[in-house]
């Protein structure tokens, strides 16, 4: 008995997986007719990169479902082959005995239906189109097993972006609100994305333990971080003159998230910026926060294909 078991997908076309892996277990979605195209293709977790076939990846309410259909079908293949088989030998002479056999019709098999879950961010690869949905905003790509860090920091970025071309033809007061938010917002994408990259890559590292813990929010401090971990120093990604600048907007971002932007001791030693006055509020202007965008996208690609080398 041969039958295929369609699996529903949610509303937009996803399908749920499970990772397969016990210590992991990781529920996320991806839409089939996306992606790599092949027989016998692996399916990777894209929490913790857990690589194995396809159809390792069901889902335990997924499973219950085919359980449930298969159960169904069974049941109802017996009733029709035993149904075949009924007789009703009538009785014969005085005292003859009549025989039968009669097949009752079970009672149906409850089908465990079930519902997709809903995830929190949606994306696609930009390695090979696959299109998934994950718990979280980072994540290995189910098919081709490259993690999106990068490509969510260049999102964030371009996102930021926008948020700068607001600043014209706005009032002032506006303007400089909105410039204060770009700048933090791009050194918060930037944190973010490092954390990630060198969490995932930790385990080629020099220090892995050390690596699963480097903060981004110091410029010049995750540049040592990495020297010291993984041997290479972003600070060559860019001019001298474009990282200085990097540096000097990583501080001042400090200066608006824990001194209001008032000039401190601290930011003038760091940074050496001759137009800082201390105990008066920095300036930020539209076009440090834009170079700011294009540095930390060049260091960002920089530390990818620094830590995918290291890899290999």
């Amino acid at each position: 008995m041969d039958f295929s078991i369609p699996i529903p997908t949610d509303e937009k076309g996803f399908v749920g997986r499970e990772c397969p892996d016990p210590e992991c277990e990781g529920y996320f979605k991806i839409k089939f007719g996306t992606g790599l195209e092949g027989e016998g293709l692996p399916c990777h977790c894209p929490y913790c990169g857990f690589e194995g076939p396809m159809n390792q990846f069901w889902t335990k309410e997924q499973l219950e479902y085919i359980q449930s259909i298969v159960a169904g079908k069974v049941m109802d293949h017996t009733y029709h082959e035993l149904k075949k088989h009924e007789f009703d030998h009538k009785p014969k002479g005085q005292f003859g005995i009549g025989v039968s056999m009669k097949v009752q019709r079970p009672a149906p098999v409850l089908v465990r239906h079930y519902r997709e879950q809903s995830l929190e961010t949606e994306a696609v690869c930009d390695n090979c189109s696959l299109h998934y949905a994950v718990f979280g905003v980072f994540a290995f790509c189910p098919d081709c097993g490259q993690h999106n860090s990068l490509q969510i920091l260049n999102k964030n970025l371009e996102v930021i972006s926008k948020m700068l071309d607001i600043c014209e033809g706005i009032d002032e007061e506006m303007s400089e609100k909105l410039m204060q938010n770009a700048l933090e917002d791009c050194v918060s994408a930037f944190d973010g994305f490092g954390r990630e990259i060198c969490r995932v890559n930790a385990a080629g590292s020099l220090d892995p333990a050390k690596a699963e813990n480097i903060s981004f929010q110091n410029l010049e401090g995750a540049r040592r971080s990495l020297q010291a971990t993984f041997g290479i120093d972003i600070s060559t990604s860019v001019s001298e003159q474009d990282w200085t600048l990097a540096v000097s907007g990583f501080q001042k971002r400090h200066l608006l998230a824990h001194r209001m932007g008032v000039v401190d001791d601290e930011y003038l030693r760091k940074t050496s910026d001759p137009d800082a006055v201390v105990g008066r509020k920095i300036t930020i202007f539209r076009v440090e926060v834009s170079t700011m965008l294009r540095v930390m996208q060049a260091v960002g690609e920089y530390i990818a294909n620094s830590l995918d080398s290291t890899q290999e």
